[in-house]
């Protein structure tokens, strides 16, 4: 079996093997984020921190993922993206178990810094090695890799919320999640596929083509709509719509959930409508399930806007990153990693310019705004390259 324009010929035992190898990457990923940011309460009981500090911890990883995923378009030239995520995975699980350790701010700074670095590789290369098997597959694959990471996010949040009723403490419930990933990390890593090492080599030499950029835009705005959500959805229900703090907590798992269900159908999704069409669609929802949340009078309505912009928005990054690794023939892996450091930073901008508009207007004029995001999402989807191989037409 081999892709379109490449000399790779993998048995079909392998491509399974390798399949399953990078959907347990992703989920795992996931798993450790989710206990991770669902245990933040506990961390800031455990060293004292105010809301400010684990501001600056959450910034810090934040930057320097964005930052090693920009350093990785190079790094993976000479290295190869296997390499790099047989590393990159493992690492990930001991940054989260140094989480778990450290005794002070300025080394939980420290250990943060290593977690962002570590899941810049990690998340930059698993979608790189989902794209190479997405194409000697000859079949859309990424949003179901993705849904393995929201599987295994709110299968982290459930654990951490779990540990958290059986009063196991902090530390003891982050050290023995990474004790446990650890080895899986380390074993699925035999499963891993690789490029051919002409076109890595050639690829450090030679720019990446401007569709690159414009992918990396919309990615950009795809999470800068996931980040409103997740910083954002409770305060809006709790301070302008007075419901319950419970009522509030909804709203993520709502979109997290929506999310997920996106996911499970975007592919086959892709192959009725294509890359193209299918972006603008997910744009156009986007921003529909957006004016609901800001034009609603209840807390219900609201949270069925959230799910909808769950549902819709969902698709837009996986979309990304597949059709990143198809652009740039031979460069596959170094246009992944440019298009995930422009996504990843719309995360770290994203609620800090809802927080500015918030605070100059209000928070529903903050979050009304990103309708535009949206819309240009939608707008930006005619400029991905319009043949889609895993579209299916009428005439195949």
């Amino acid at each position: 079996m081999s892709t379109a324009g490449s000399d790779i010929r993998v048995p079909p035992g392998a491509l399974r093997r390798a399949h399953a190898g990078v959907v347990v990457t992703f989920a795992l990923t996931g798993v450790v984020n989710g206990i991770l940011v669902a245990r933040l309460p506990g961390l800031a009981a455990k060293l004292g921190l105010d809301a400010g500090k684990v501001g600056i911890l959450i910034l810090t990883w934040g930057v320097a993922a964005t930052v090693t995923m920009q350093c990785v378009r190079w790094l993976v030239a000479a290295v190869g993206n296997r390499a790099l995520l047989r590393v990159g995975a493992p690492a990930v699980t001991v940054a989260v178990g140094l989480f778990g350790l450290s005794p002070s701010y300025p080394l939980l700074l420290a250990a943060a810094a290593c977690f962002g670095v570590t899941s810049g590789v990690a998340e930059t290369m698993m979608n790189a090695q989902g794209s190479l098997v997405e194409r000697l597959s000859g079949r859309p694959l990424m949003n179901g890799l993705h849904a393995g990471w929201s599987t295994g996010a709110v299968t982290g949040g459930l654990l951490a919320a779990l540990l958290a009723a059986l009063h196991v403490s902090y530390t003891a419930s982050v050290v023995a999640v990474a004790v446990c990933a650890l080895p899986v990390a380390l074993a699925v890593g035999g499963t891993y596929l690789d490029e051919p090492a002409e076109e890595e080599t050639s690829e450090g030499r030679r720019g990446l083509p401007a569709s690159v950029y414009v992918i990396g835009a919309i990615s950009f705005l795809g999470l800068l709509l996931e980040g409103l959500v997740a910083d954002w959805s409770g305060l809006l229900l709790h301070g302008d719509l007075h419901a319950s703090e419970a009522l509030a907590a909804l709203a993520y798992p709502a979109f997290e959930l929506a999310t997920l269900t996106g996911r499970l159908f975007g592919d086959r999704l892709r192959v009725r409508l294509g890359g193209r069409s299918l972006l603008a669609a997910a744009g156009g929802a986007t921003a529909a399930g957006v004016l609901v949340v800001v034009t609603a009078g209840s807390a219900p309505v609201a949270i069925a806007g959230f799910a909808l912009t769950g549902l819709a928005v969902c698709v837009v990054v996986p979309l990304t990153m597949s059709l990143a690794g198809t652009v740039a023939p031979g460069r596959s892996d170094a246009a992944i990693a440019q298009v995930s450091a422009m996504g990843y930073s719309g995360l770290l901008v994203g609620p800090v310019v809802i927080g500015f508009v918030a605070e100059a207007s209000t928070l529903r004029t903050g979050i009304g705004l990103t309708t535009v995001a949206a819309l240009l999402i939608a707008a930006g989807s005619r400029a991905v390259p319009a043949h889609d191989a895993h579209h299916r037409t009428t005439e195949d």
